[in-house]
């Protein structure tokens, strides 16, 4: 006999959109099946979003309050979400929490967003951390999803998800692997900020600039690149090379968009073409960047599947709501074939209720 999981999953991606919450059915057979009940993005109000942006600079005490705060934050926003939606049963809450550091080769990563205040706001069990064990394990700590890309997605020969950052995960040799490709939607954000915009809608900004050949290359030699896999990227590998490299280049806004599209377009059609005809499952924010899609479309003979709604917008939090479902069952969440720690294990902190 099977079993089944009422489980409400929580994503905060470092675009620093909001939160993504997916409450989502997932049955244990032989197989894992989800169903989405319902979905909510939670936009950060600009208090939470500047805390966040800037956490990085505190010290280890304002963290140590700052991860109790926002684990406040986010109990509450679920407490609404469950209360607007009648939701009835509850298993648990699995929660990714926010990234302020991730230097796994320097052994170390912070998720903030406190479990035990979480759990106490909604009176139910929480799995949180998910990344720490991996890190401490010898591993990347990233990607995260890709086990669950095995389970629920295995129809697809890559599973590419494009958000802050564009990161992949594909069959090799029978083992899953996976890594981060390139900065994305960090990035570009960053300079639609400067104009007042959250987002290149579609890619239209870009679409009208032109592509600036030698910050192009620039950013394509970058030495990342040529790094053998497992590998992932921070907010720091933003902060210290892409953002100071396209600064020293005094071209307009509509320049940098066009010519970083065309960066991300060939790193993420690089990986693409490693396999003829391939089929591509396309979620995150960037799958709706039309002008990028279609660059990446040109550059490879992939077959791009572009998802409902629910899952270009929710496939992460649906996949730590799954990364949940293994830690209780006591089953792998963290694949050392993606990413690089000394064996595959259960990862994940739970918080029962007290």
């Amino acid at each position: 006999m099977g079993k089944t999981y009422f489980v409400i999953g929580l994503m905060s991606g470092t675009s620093l959109d909001g939160v993504d919450l997916v409450f989502a059915e997932i049955s244990v057979a032989k197989e894992y099946t989800y169903t989405i009940k319902k979905t909510e993005t939670f936009a950060y109000p600009k208090e939470w979003s500047e805390k966040l942006k800037y956490a990085f600079e505190q010290s280890e005490t304002e963290l140590k309050a700052l991860d109790k705060e926002y684990g406040k934050y986010l109990g509450n926003l679920v407490l609404s979400f469950v209360t607007e939606n009648k939701i009835a049963k509850v298993d648990f809450i699995a929660s990714h929490g926010h990234t302020i550091f991730h230097k796994p080769n320097e052994g170390y990563t912070l998720q903030i967003g406190c479990g035990e205040e979480i759990s106490k706001i909604n009176n139910t069990k929480v799995v949180y951390d998910f990344r720490s064990q991996d890190v401490a394990l010898g591993g990347q700590g990233a990607p995260l999803v890709p086990v669950g890309d095995k389970l629920l997605f295995s129809e697809f020969e890559f599973c590419l998800n494009i958000g802050g950052f564009a990161n992949v995960s594909f069959e090799e040799n029978g083992l899953r692997k996976a890594f981060d490709i390139c900065p994305v939607n960090i990035v570009m954000n960053y300079f639609t900020r400067t104009i007042g915009l959250e987002y290149d809608d579609k890619g239209k900004l870009a679409s009208e600039g032109n592509v600036h050949e030698e910050l192009l290359q620039q950013l394509n030699a970058d030495p990342f690149y040529e790094l053998p896999i497992p590998k992932s990227l921070g907010f720091e590998f933003v902060q210290e090379k892409v953002l100071p490299l396209i600064h020293l280049y005094p071209i307009s806004l509509k320049d940098v968009l066009r010519t970083f599209v065309e960066h991300v377009a060939i790193k993420i059609s690089e990986v693409l073409s490693t396999k003829k005809k391939a089929k591509t499952l396309v979620t995150g924010g960037g799958a709706y960047n039309t002008f990028l899609i279609g660059r990446i479309q040109e550059l490879t003979e992939t077959e791009i599947v572009i998802p409902s709604k629910e899952l270009v917008e929710f496939k992460e939090a649906l996949l730590f709501a799954l990364l949940g479902v293994l830690k209780i069952e006591g089953k792998t969440n963290c694949l050392k074939s993606v990413t690089g720690a000394s064996h595959d294990h259960s990862s994940g902190v739970v918080v029962a209720i007290s």
